[in-house]
């Protein structure tokens, strides 16, 4: 036929589709009207999963140029709480491979300030899916609402003995009956140095999550406010939908799972770091 051996094998390349730029910010904007904090990483894998394909670069571009980036506090560092007794426990989770959910849990509380009193948020996260498996709120600083957001994640994660449960040295996870039912229950104890926030990153993320997607951007003004809202973000935003780069941009219940489908040698292992003493 008079064809070249380089045309005979010739595979014409199919153009894929192009978006105009209204059309990739319109898909921007209602990105951010469920998830305002989302930045051009996000929305680039969120579309994706839409099945439209957006370089990533000329997302970054257009949420500058039409200033799409959200305006959010900055976030101050936390400061840690000390007991004051003389209870010690080690950091267990410093150099810990994980291979599946329920092996490490993280827990730790959070100050929400309302118009005239502050409301608290106690959370328990599990560190491999990054998943909150148990949450209470309190009017009170006081180690019963730490001690129901633990009971809650039992109840529903019904997890393994060895279950190493990590937090600083509050006087919330320090007291009698915080520690009895941690051993009663088969867990090991874990807990960060007095002052180290660092040490316990994957709670003080969360929190920082929470504060910067929901409370900041709604401006609580009662405890009301926070029982309406704070269990529906955790439950139906954080735990289902919120994309998660650790995860390789899946959400924590989605990766669980994916995860939970393979067997324990095929499952992605991780590591924590940190520093030991």
């Amino acid at each position: 036929m008079g064809l070249s051996r380089a045309a005979y094998y010739y595979a014409p390349i199919v153009p894929s589709k192009q978006y105009s730029d209204f059309e990739i910010r319109d898909w921007i904007e209602k990105i951010h009207q469920e998830f305002p904090a989302y930045g051009y990483r996000r929305v680039y894998h969120y579309l994706m999963r839409q099945e439209i394909r957006v370089n990533s670069k000329r997302i970054k571009r257009i949420m500058r140029e039409y200033e799409l980036f959200t305006c959010l506090k900055k976030w101050m560092r936390p400061r840690g709480t000390h007991s004051g007794l003389k209870i010690r426990y080690p950091n267990l989770i410093v150099g810990k491979k994980l291979t599946g959910p329920n092996q490490v849990w993280a827990t730790d509380f959070t100050y929400i300030k309302l118009r005239s009193e502050f409301a608290y948020l106690s959370a328990v996260i599990d560190i491999y899916t990054r998943k909150i498996v148990g949450w209470a709120l309190s009017r009170e600083l006081t180690h019963d609402f730490c001690l129901e957001a633990i009971k809650g994640a039992v109840k529903r994660e019904n997890p393994p003995e060895g279950l190493i449960h990590h937090s600083d040295r509050g006087v919330q996870y320090v007291c009698e009956p915080y520690i009895h039912y941690l051993l009663e229950n088969k867990m090991q104890v874990s807990m960060s140095r007095p002052g180290t926030p660092e040490e316990n990153a994957f709670i003080e993320s969360f929190f920082k999550t929470l504060k910067k997607e929901e409370v900041y951007l709604k401006k609580y003004q009662t405890v009301g406010d926070v029982i309406k809202s704070i269990p529906k973000f955790i439950d139906e935003v954080y735990n289902k939908k919120r994309l998660h780069s650790s995860l390789g941009y899946m959400s924590p219940e989605e990766y669980e799972c994916k995860v939970l489908e393979l067997k324990i040698n095929d499952r992605p292992v991780q590591k924590i770091w940190g520093r030991s003493v």
